[in-house]
């Protein structure tokens, strides 16, 4: 698996993908409304990227960039073999993974200084960013917009699109240079590899999944499969109280609506869960809901 992630012009997300499937994308690729690729490393480094463009009969615009405007460089190349050779390097980020390749640039202009923020401004600032950062969620882009937002009242907005985007960007940075020195397994590992099992066995496994329980319940039929035989999730505000250091409730059932299958359906979340080793709370109520405890929430940045 290449540790990146690919989004698509028609807003498909592919993540963690295989050299194979990341191939069939850049073959695809050339239909209106299917045009281009966009590719990050796993963390996301704000600003480092490579993607394409292409045209049905025409040629592979390639671009890639590593921070600064300046670093900004194009070419075109005929086929798509090439383009996935290089592509493919530069995700295993293999030295002179672009050799042989003639580059220009693309001139993209440098941004303009960003004002610094006022010490009142920025410090309760940083703490809700970094307080959406120990959710493990987010990408830069939600974290601008939630500190665009965030001091916002009575229509007056203190801190600019640019100002929100320079702070998130260097408090992400900071957390992605943490989160290299978790060697272990983390217990949000544990939780995403037991989600995986669940959604590969029929029940729909959702993580950090809408704003809350009863959106969650309106809306978790849809995004699984159409066998799935029930479902299990936990919302926004469930990652915030795990990042808090308060345990994670999950909300499951079955697709039935029976309480039998509901039972069945909580029975085998909470083996899984166990199995994966974490700490399950649960009395075997489908009336009740299931608590995860005693978590250590070091959730990993993907972006």
């Amino acid at each position: 698996m290449l540790s990146v992630k690919v989004e698509t012009e028609n807003q498909q997300t592919h993540t963690r993908v295989s050299e194979r499937a990341l191939g069939d994308l850049v073959r695809r690729i050339g239909r209106r409304g299917d045009n281009f690729l966009v590719v990050q490393r796993i963390p996301d480094i704000p600003g480092t990227f490579i993607q394409v463009w292409h045209e049905t009969g025409r040629g592979y615009e390639l671009e890639h960039r590593t921070g600064t405007a300046r670093s900004h460089v194009r070419t075109v190349i005929a086929g798509p073999e090439r383009v996935l050779g290089l592509m493919t390097r530069w995700a295993r980020q293999e030295p002179g993974w672009d050799a042989g390749t003639v580059w220009e640039s693309a001139g993209i202009p440098e941004p303009e200084p960003v004002p610094e923020l006022p010490a009142e401004i920025r410090g309760p600032l940083e703490a809700r960013v970094r307080e959406l950062l120990r959710g493990g969620y987010g990408s830069v882009r939600t974290l601008t917009e939630a500190a665009e937002e965030h001091l916002v009242e009575d229509g007056v907005r203190p801190v600019s699109r640019a100002q929100a985007r320079q702070l998130a960007e260097r408090l992400w940075l900071e957390r992605v240079e943490e989160q290299r020195g978790w060697a272990d397994v983390t217990d949000p590992d544990r939780l995403e590899r037991a989600f995986a099992e669940l959604d590969g066995r029929g029940i729909t496994a959702r993580e950090h999944f809408t704003c809350c329980r009863s959106c969650g319940m309106s809306e978790i039929y849809a995004a699984g499969r159409e066998d799935a035989r029930g479902f299990v999730f936990f919302h926004f505000q469930g990652t915030e109280s795990a990042a808090a250091g308060h345990g994670l409730t999950l909300y499951y059932g079955g697709f039935d609506d029976s309480a039998e299958t509901t039972a069945a359906v909580g029975r085998e979340v909470s083996a899984v869960l166990g199995g994966a080793g974490l700490t399950v709370e649960w009395d075997g109520s489908p009336d009740r809901a299931i608590e995860l405890t005693g978590l250590d929430w070091r959730k990993r940045l993907v972006g």
